[in-house]
């Protein structure tokens, strides 16, 4: 390690969420929002697998998935991802 490095001990706390990603709620950091085409929607599930904040949920019990806007951040991977373009990324 050079000399200019800091090793993990010399790093500040600050750096790190005190809370649990449970109990921290993070969709007020977004500006945009998924919006799901439900008629283009084929329930591949690969929005649910590409979200990296796990915003997207599958509700076997309803047979569908369901967004967590909670957590959702907003970065539009599920859109990017979606094959038949359900998802679009709304203000």
């Amino acid at each position: 390690m050079s000399s200019k490095e800091k090793s993990w001990k010399e790093i500040p706390p600050a750096g790190v969420c005190w809370k649990s990603s449970k109990t921290y709620l993070t969709g007020d950091w977004k500006t945009y929002q998924p919006v799901r085409d439900i008629e283009k929607c084929t329930k591949c599930l690969l929005c649910t697998i590409f979200c990296p904040d796990g915003a997207i949920h599958w509700k076997p019990e309803k047979g569908d998935i369901e967004f967590d806007l909670s957590f959702c951040k907003g970065c539009g991977i599920c859109a990017n991802e979606c094959p038949t373009k359900a998802i679009t990324m709304r203000i």
